[in-house]
């Protein structure tokens, strides 16, 4: 029996994988962020004195716990995400957006590092999982005939999804602790 593309399945590596790549990349940021902010902060300030003061405060003003709470806001986004793309077999148009965002902000993450000539969080797991995790799952979907069509304005809606999700999902974690810092 000759098998087509459509005959072959997404499985849930594919799918589940995608909350697992972005578990383990959001690790690593939850592990770098606190020391990365205090070490580039005061170089990017110098270095873009044209941003407005009041984004460089916030940017400091950011805690270890504000910051879990974002992260896991966002981890809801992505498990709800997976499950559908699961429930689809990778077809659904929420769980390719959400994958696209995934590895489209990977690529955000290194061009923080290039900006910074450093380590940023996020910049280590970017080229070793997030990356790889998106072209490897993009090209599962591409043989099982569920991947979509991708245009630019897909790209840039990814775009557009991964940062809304991640000054939403900040906001939201400022506003459930109340405004508190406590680092």
């Amino acid at each position: 029996m000759t098998h087509t593309p459509s005959d072959q399945q997404v499985g849930p590596a594919v799918t589940f994988g995608l909350l697992a790549a972005w578990a383990l990349h959001d690790a690593e940021e939850l592990a770098t962020v606190r020391r990365s902010l205090r070490r580039h902060v005061p170089v990017l300030r110098e270095r873009f004195p044209q941003v407005s003061e009041a984004v460089w405060r916030r940017l400091e003003s950011v805690d270890t716990r504000e910051f879990a709470v974002a992260v896991e806001l966002v981890g809801t986004l992505v498990a709800a995400a997976s499950a559908v793309g699961r429930a689809t077999g990778g077809r659904s148009a929420v769980y390719q957006t959400t994958l696209n965002a995934f590895g489209l902000h990977g690529l955000v993450h290194l061009a923080q590092a290039a900006a910074v000539r450093g380590h940023t969080p996020g910049s280590a797991t970017s080229p070793v999982v997030v990356v790889p995790f998106t072209l490897w799952a993009r090209a599962r979907l591409r043989r099982a005939g569920a991947l979509r069509p991708t245009r630019p304005r897909d790209l840039a809606l990814g775009l557009a999804l991964a940062g809304g999700a991640a000054l939403a999902s900040h906001a939201a974690a400022h506003r459930l602790l109340g405004g508190r810092s406590a680092t």
